[in-house]
């Protein structure tokens, strides 16, 4: 009788460690499986991580070179400033240079009225011919009186004037070309106005004074008429008399 019970309990200890055992295995196999589902379920979930990683990262590259651009930013900003700084430098450097050289290449400046003087040409040829009617010609000065170089070019201004003022005669200007001439301190040019002097007694004028204004220039010189009378031709489209370009 004990015997048998003996028999009984040992089988069912062993009954029990079988048990036991196959719980633990499949405790085991139950951890086993949960971590590799866990393990399975991290990669996408890490795969997608690193997808918005590489997406953040790209954002982040871009960012990143924003960041990057945002920390050197000091350095290239202030390299950036720099070279505008150069680069204005470079600007005003330039552009004085051009101004300097087309100062220079222009002689400086214009020639202002304020430093001209005006004259009529009297000497040898320079005399108007009183037989040669609208052929001929007077040729007026233009001398450098100031310290500088200046440039000089173009069509002046000539008003002829009566003696008390009264009857004013704006000469017209030649189609002839022009070109601007330098005169240093001292130098002069001139111009010519062709001229259609009369003797007759009717529909003459006599001028007084001619009134020039150099190009540009907005102030006159004034001078004496030195010569005769001149057929009256205020009124006509194409006038005999006129004014022609410096040079």
């Amino acid at each position: 009788m004990s015997s048998s019970i003996t028999v009984r309990t040992a089988r069912r200890r062993r009954t029990l460690r079988m048990a036991a055992a196959a719980l633990t295995a499949a405790a085991g196999l139950t951890l086993t499986a949960c971590s590799g589902s866990d393990a399975t379920g991290v990669r996408p979930a890490d795969h997608t991580d690193t997808e918005a990683s590489a997406e953040s990262s790209g954002a982040g590259s871009s960012t990143g070179a924003q960041g990057s651009d945002a920390q050197a930013g000091p350095g290239a900003k202030a390299e950036s400033k720099a070279d505008s700084k150069a680069g204005a430098a470079a600007k005003q450097s330039g552009s004085g240079g051009a101004a300097n050289g087309a100062g220079a290449g222009s002689g400086v400046q214009r020639c202002h009225t304020s430093g001209l003087k005006a004259s009529f040409a009297t000497g040898g040829d320079a005399v108007p011919d009183p037989n040669a009617g609208g052929s001929t010609t007077t040729s007026i000065v233009l001398t450098n009186k100031g310290s500088s170089t200046c440039k000089i070019g173009g069509f002046p201004g000539v008003d002829l004037k009566s003696e008390n003022g009264g009857e004013r005669w704006s000469l017209a200007r030649s189609s002839k070309k022009f070109s601007s001439i330098t005169l240093k301190p001292g130098d002069s040019t001139d111009f010519t106005v062709n001229l259609a002097l009369t003797k007759e007694e009717k529909g003459f004028y006599q001028p007084a004074f001619a009134v020039v204004t150099p190009p540009n220039e907005t102030t006159a010189l004034t001078l004496k008429w030195p010569w005769g009378t001149l057929v009256d031709q205020r009124s006509a489209t194409h006038p005999a008399t006129f004014v022609n370009p410096i040079g």
